[in-house]
């Protein structure tokens, strides 16, 4: 089955301390969005991914679309064991018990700050350990994972052993059937980049799907430029959406979000 996923980053925060919310109102977000998509009557299944702020207030509504948290800690709460004590962290247990169903876990955004985390400490670790860690723990709790992998732009040469790492490492010990892929290809992501072809996707589908045999979605980013290219590759389950808007009016539109599913959809039946 082809599937949707949105990724909302730090879209909570107000435009009077530098964010691009400029219209919504932050206690209400999550619920807007959420009932927004509701009402759009799509055919393919939705996983929005919320900030904290917002995670309640979305899952106050009689969804048909899955609420999930971006990432978890890779330690949570046991019988007989750590009572909660995880000041500043978010727990896999923590999302399950307020209704989260899903979490993403290893966004290039995530990978950074793990880097800039072992940089800072003066040496270099397995970042890949950690987000197998995150993993096993969602799934401790009943959360279904999407796990990111993808290459940056100094490591496309080897870009296959990179993604096999990410694989191995990240899914080690893991239940695939709880598993979907987003494959980012980081070095195409951002301003003025130039996004990967059907070739090159395609290929990194079949290979992914040639290490671990789960769902695989693109994310680098499915906008309605590339959604019906994305939905003519037989090996890529869907896409994920974080930004509908570029330019000078960067940022998310529920009208644009509906567009670029629409024109997947479409593609899809051809």
């Amino acid at each position: 089955m082809k599937k949707i996923f949105l990724n909302l980053k730090r879209f909570d925060i107000p435009a009077s301390f530098d964010g691009i919310n400029k219209t919504r109102k932050n206690e209400t977000y999550g619920k807007e969005i959420t009932e927004g998509i509701e009402k759009m009557n799509l055919s393919l299944p939705v996983t929005i991914f919320f900030q904290e702020a917002n995670l309640l207030s979305a899952l106050s509504v009689n969804k048909n679309v899955h609420v999930g948290c971006q990432s978890v800690h890779y330690q949570d709460v046991s019988k007989g064991g750590n009572f909660g004590a995880f000041t500043t962290f978010r727990t896999a247990k923590s999302m399950k018990g307020i209704g989260v169903s899903d979490t993403l876990i290893g966004h290039c955004e995530e990978r950074n700050y793990l880097n800039y985390l072992f940089a800072q400490a003066g040496g270099k670790g397995d970042i890949n350990k950690i987000l197998n860690e995150e993993i096993k723990r969602a799934q401790e709790a009943g959360l279904e994972v999407l796990y990111c992998i993808g290459e940056k732009a100094e490591e496309q040469d080897h870009k296959y052993d990179v993604l096999r790492h990410q694989l191995e490492v990240g899914l080690e010990g893991v239940d695939l059937s709880k598993i979907t892929i987003a494959y980012e290809p980081v070095w195409a992501i951002g301003p003025g980049k130039v996004p990967p072809g059907r070739e090159y996707i395609e290929d990194i589908a079949k290979f992914v799907k040639s290490v671990v045999n789960v769902p695989v979605v693109y994310g680098g980013g499915l906008k309605i430029e590339n959604a019906e290219m994305i939905a003519s590759i037989p090996e890529v389950d869907g896409g994920l959406i974080a930004l509908t808007k570029f330019g000078a009016d960067f940022g998310f539109t529920l009208e644009d979000f509906e567009k670029i599913v629409l024109t997947y959809e479409k593609g899809l039946k051809r």
